[in-house]
């Protein structure tokens, strides 16, 4: 597993990468919510009251590291992350931003 450091504008996020074989698992974590890959249930997050959304890549096949996930557009956002500002279509740091 690999931990980075996400600096957004006002706050400090931690980035993960988990290799899981062939794919890996990737998520940008804030101390409220998550923006992640497409292996990530928002909707059971929700039923946590966890903001959270996931991108897709902006380019190529997959999300493979943070960089991916700050670039990459919201596809799916639960209740708590709409009702933080977070729309399809944003950029993953867009998103992260109001988290």
């Amino acid at each position: 597993m690999e931990k980075v450091t996400v600096h957004l504008s006002h706050k400090v996020a931690n980035g993960y990468v988990i290799p899981l074989g062939p794919a890996n698992l990737v998520a940008i974590i804030t101390d409220v919510g998550l923006v992640g890959c497409g292996a990530f249930d928002v909707a059971a997050l929700d039923s946590f009251s966890y903001p959270a959304a996931k991108v897709r890549p902006a380019i190529g096949p997959s999300i493979v590291n943070t960089n991916d996930i700050l670039t990459g557009i919201v596809k799916e956002a639960n209740r708590g992350a709409m009702g933080r500002g977070i729309t399809n279509g944003m950029t993953g740091k867009q998103a992260l931003e109001l988290l």
